[in-house]
């Protein structure tokens, strides 16, 4: 039994990296800009450092206006916060 748990614990963990690859499949065409999303945050009150392309979604790096560090994946055509861990 601690067997089966354990290994449906290890393919659990090696399936969530595939899960975030696959999370952002948005056509360029209609993906909003990084300008776009940098005034978001800003307007949010976050400083953004940087934003790049991370498997199809943007990654900020930025400071929160609580003044915490954040590392966050965007859906690029909506520009949402998703709820997935960054490899």
């Amino acid at each position: 039994m601690k067997k089966t748990l354990a290994l449906a614990f290890v393919a659990s963990l090696l399936a969530m990296p595939a899960f975030a690859a696959d999370v952002c499949n948005v056509p360029a065409d209609k993906a909003q800009s990084k300008d776009v999303l940098k005034a978001q945050l800003e307007k949010d009150g976050w400083t953004v450092r940087q934003i790049k392309d991370q498997k199809g979604c943007y990654e900020a790096y930025a400071v929160n206006a609580a003044g915490k560090r954040m590392e966050n994946l965007f859906d690029p055509e909506t520009l949402k916060m998703l709820d997935v861990e960054a490899d």
